[in-house]
């Protein structure tokens, strides 16, 4: 899949938080346990936009797909000075679902972390959904930790990222 994710700007905040309340409502009406509805505040979204974190790819309806990527993440790696890059927030619309979307941006930040000199790419997922752990060990993700959260508990996991050829 050709992919050209570009920096979201701060009008694709409302979008951006859009997306993740349909997808919350989505997953609460399967009992998918990964994101509460209501859990991630449109104006943490736009914080985030701000700070530069998220990348948006687009079609003629909007932001089809995003994700959040970041330097360092110790909300959930704690203080880990490892070299690495961090992924969230991977999101793609229901009218995408199955294109293949949501791996190709993974890839994409894959060669971001290439291109960075990062030997790893890490992300995590609430040890409740079984689903998502398999996902991401299918793209070569292993589990490296669990870390309890206030009042659940999330795998962290990573793949190797080798160097530019």
């Amino acid at each position: 899949m050709d992919l050209r994710p570009e920096p979201a700007a701060p009008a694709d905040a409302p979008a951006i938080h859009a997306l993740r309340r349909t997808l919350e409502d989505w997953m609460a009406e399967r009992a998918i346990d990964q994101w509460p509805v209501g859990s991630l505040p449109a104006d943490r979204v736009a914080a985030q936009v701000a700070r530069g974190e998220w990348w948006v790819v687009r079609d003629a309806d909007g932001v089809r797909g995003t994700l959040r990527v970041l330097d360092t993440d110790p909300e959930f790696w704690g203080e880990d000075d490892t070299p690495a890059l961090y992924l969230h927030g991977l999101m793609v619309a229901r009218r995408a679902s199955g294109t293949g979307l949501g791996r190709a941006l993974v890839e994409w930040a894959h060669a971001r972390a290439r291109d960075a000199g990062r030997p790893w790419l890490r992300l995590d997922h609430r040890a409740s959904n079984p689903h998502l752990d398999d996902v991401y060990r299918s793209w070569g993700f292993e589990a490296v930790a669990e870390t309890d959260r206030p009042g659940f508990a999330v795998v962290l996991m990573q793949r190797p990222v080798p160097p530019a050829a």
